[in-house]
C-alpha cells in the first residue's frame, strides 16, 4: 500500500500539474485519486484476500473467525483516516446498533487529508456491532461495523 506521504506527494503533483485523475497499483493494492473541483477524493481498492495454504492433517477444517461463525459481515475502512460516527459533533450518529442499512446507507465518515469521505454500507442488513471508536484513527481494511445480513 502507498504510504500517506506518497499520497500527499501525488495530490500535490496533481494540483500543480492540473491532473484530474490518477490510478496507481503497488503490489496487490490499488488507489485512485480524482480531483473534484478544489478537493481530491481518495478511493482505495482492497487487495484480494490472501490464499490459504491447505492443511496438512486430513479432515481438519480451518477455524472460523468469530465474525464468520456468527454470520456477520464487515464494513471495512476503504482508506487510512479518522472515523466519525456523525456528520458533526452536534448531530446523532449515522447508524447505531440495530439500525437497518441498505447498499446506499451512509454509515460514517472517514476523513483523510482534510477530505471527508462518506462511507456507505454497500450491503443490506442490521448493524450488530460498531467496532471503530468515534474520532479515532482507522487503517485501510480495518473493520468499522459488523452487519447481520438480510
Amino acid at each position: 500500500m502507498l504510504e500517506i506521504n506518497e499520497i500527499r506527494e501525488l495530490i500535490q503533483l496533481m494540483t500543480e500539474n492540473d491532473i484530474a485523475e490518477v490510478s496507481i497499483k503497488k503490489g496487490d493494492a490499488e488507489i485512485a485519486l480524482k480531483r473534484m473541483g478544489a478537493q481530491t477524493v481518495v478511493h482505495g481498492v482492497p487487495a484480494p484476500p490472501a490464499l490459504v495454504s491447505p492443511t496438512t492433517s486430513a479432515g481438519s477444517a480451518a477455524p472460523q473467525t468469530p465474525t464468520e461463525a456468527e454470520g456477520l459481515l464487515q464494513i471495512a475502512s476503504p482508506m487510512v483516516g479518522t472515523f466519525y460516527a456523525s456528520p458533526d459533533p452536534n448531530s446523532p450518529p449515522y447508524v447505531t446498533i440495530g439500525s437497518e442499512v441498505s447498499e446506499e446507507t451512509v454509515v460514517c465518515i472517514v476523513e483523510a487529508m482534510k477530505v471527508f469521505n462518506e462511507i456507505k454500507a454497500d450491503m443490506r442488513g442490521t448493524i450488530a456491532k460498531i467496532v471503530a471508536a468515534n474520532e479515532e484513527g482507522v487503517d485501510f481494511g480495518q473493520p468499522l461495523f459488523l452487519v447481520r445480513p438480510h
